[in-house]
C-alpha cells in the first residue's frame, strides 16, 4: 500500500510517467513496478495512454470508479453483456464500465442498470442458441435472395443504450486495426461460428473481402486466427476506377449495384454447404450477391448460410461506421 501511495504521490506532481520513470524514482524493478500499475489500473486510480514500448500513466481525476453494489444477478448479466470505451481509449468492462458510462451522462446508477437490464431482456428474445435470425429482414428488402439462412452474432445497436458490446469491439477493431482488440473481438465470436459450422455441415467458407485498403485488414486476421479446418472459398473484391465503399452508399439500389460490379466469386472447385461470413449486414447486398454468383456458377451442392458479427434491429439501416 505504501508503494502504491508513494506511486500516486509521484505522478500527481509530475503529471504523467512512464513505468520505467517509477522503476528509477522507487528504486525497484520493472516487474514490481508494472504489478503495480496493474493494480491501480484495475481499480481506477490510474489511465494511461501509449502502446509498449511507450506507455505513460496518469491519475485519473475523471471518472471515480468507486462502483456502487448492485444485486448479483444483475451484475453478472452487465458484466457479460457491458463494455464501455472511454473517449480516451481506456477499454472498460462489466459493472466498472457501465457505472463510467452512467457517471459520464449523469444518469443514476441503480435506476439506469435496471433499465439496461430490461433492454437486455427484450433484445434476447431475438437470440437463440447464440444467433440472431436475420432472413425475415432480407426476404423483406429483396425481391429473390439467394442466401438460404442468414443470421448475426449479436445487434449493432440497441435502443437508448446505443452500441453493444459486440458492436463496439467491432467498430474499435476496424478503426484501430490493432491485433490485440482484433483478437478480443475473435475470442468472443468464435466458439459460435464453430458452432454453427458444425450444426450446420458447413465444409467450406468464405470472408467476404473488404473494399478499402488498409495495413491490417480485419477479414484477413479474422480468417487467420479462427484456424478454420474447414475448405475456403475464392472471393474477390475487383478494383474499380474509384474504391466506393459499401457503408458510404445510403440507397439500396446503390449498394446492389456496387456488390454485383466489385464482388467475384472466382473458385471452380465443387462445395457442400457453404458459410459466409461478414463483419455488419447493413443492406445484405454484399452476401446475397455473392450467394448468387455461386449459385449461378453451379458449384454448391447444398445450402449457403451468412453470417454476420453484428446486423441491425430496425429494417436494413445502414451500418455505416464499420
Amino acid at each position: 500500500m505504501k508503494t502504491s501511495k508513494t506511486i500516486l504521490d509521484f505522478i500527481k506532481t509530475n503529471k504523467q510517467v512512464t513505468g520505467q520513470e517509477l522503476a528509477e524514482h522507487l528504486g525497484i524493478t520493472a516487474r514490481a513496478v508494472r504489478k503495480q500499475l496493474s493494480t491501480l489500473l484495475k481499480v481506477g486510480a490510474l489511465t494511461k495512454k501509449g502502446h509498449p514500448p511507450v506507455v505513460y500513466y496518469q491519475i485519473n481525476d475523471k471518472i471515480t470508479l468507486t462502483v456502487k453494489s448492485l444485486p448479483i444477478k444483475i451484475s453478472k448479466i452487465i458484466d457479460k453483456n457491458y463494455l464501455f470505451i472511454t473517449p480516451s481509449g481506456k477499454k472498460l468492462n462489466g459493472v466498472s464500465g457501465f457505472f463510467a458510462w452512467c457517471q459520464k451522462q449523469k444518469l443514476p446508477f441503480e435506476k439506469t442498470a435496471s433499465e439496461y437490464i430490461n433492454m437486455i431482456k427484450k433484445f434476447s428474445k431475438y437470440k437463440k442458441n447464440g444467433l440472431i435470425d436475420g432472413m425475415s429482414k432480407i426476404k423483406g428488402t429483396y425481391k429473390k435472395v439467394f442466401l438460404d439462412n442468414l443470421y448475426y452474432l449479436d445487434f449493432y445497436n440497441i435502443d437508448r443504450f446505443g452500441k453493444t458490446k459486440l458492436g463496439q469491439l467491432l467498430l474499435y477493431a476496424k478503426q484501430s486495426q490493432q491485433e490485440p482488440l482484433i483478437t478480443d473481438l475473435i475470442n468472443d465470436i468464435a466458439p459460435n461460428i464453430k458452432k454453427l459450422i458444425e450444426e450446420k455441415n458447413i465444409t467450406s467458407v468464405g470472408f467476404i473481402p473488404p473494399t478499402v485498403k488498409r495495413q491490417v485488414q480485419f477479414m484477413t486476421v479474422i480468417q487467420k486466427k479462427l484456424k478454420l479446418k474447414t475448405r475456403i472459398i475464392n472471393i474477390k473484391k475487383i478494383k474499380t476506377d474509384v474504391a466506393v465503399p459499401q457503408k458510404s452508399l445510403s440507397k439500396l439500389s446503390d449498394r446492389i449495384e456496387n456488390a454485383s460490379h466489385s464482388i467475384v466469386v472466382s473458385d471452380n472447385s465443387w462445395h457442400d454447404n457453404i458459410l459466409l461470413i461478414d463483419d455488419a449486414v447493413g443492406s445484405g447486398s454484399t452476401l446475397n450477391e455473392t450467394a448468387r454468383q455461386i449459385k449461378e456458377k453451379g458449384i454448391c451442392n447444398g445450402k449457403i448460410i451468412g453470417l454476420a458479427i453484428t446486423g441491425s434491429f430496425k429494417g436494413f439501416d445502414v451500418i455505416s461506421e464499420v
